[in-house]
């Protein structure tokens, strides 16, 4: 399975910059403990990929709209900006 994801890097408001993924999927089960489950592995996955990821979001179809769940830092970016395009890719 190939998953689709965002790299990018952004200042916070405190002037650190932010290394993020947006990942392109959805958990299987709809708990934020499987939600978190999926995130992790995840990043762990980009991670591996020499991706330094600082935190990170799940980004998704849920009926007819798209909605985020992840970190709050990368929630208000797709609420400002939009989903951004995936840049990368993680295999499973």
């Amino acid at each position: 399975m190939r998953i689709e994801f965002a790299h990018l890097r952004q200042r916070s408001t405190t002037g650190q910059m932010v290394d993020f993924a947006v990942f392109h999927a959805k958990a299987n089960g709809n708990t934020d403990a499987d939600r978190q489950r999926w995130l992790s592995e995840l990043g762990n996955s980009s991670s591996s990929s020499r991706r330094k990821v600082d935190v990170a979001a799940l980004v998704y179809q849920e009926g007819t709209q798209m909605t985020w769940w992840g970190h709050p830092f990368v929630g208000d970016f797709i609420n400002r900006l939009g989903v951004p395009s995936a840049n990368y890719y993680v295999k499973f």
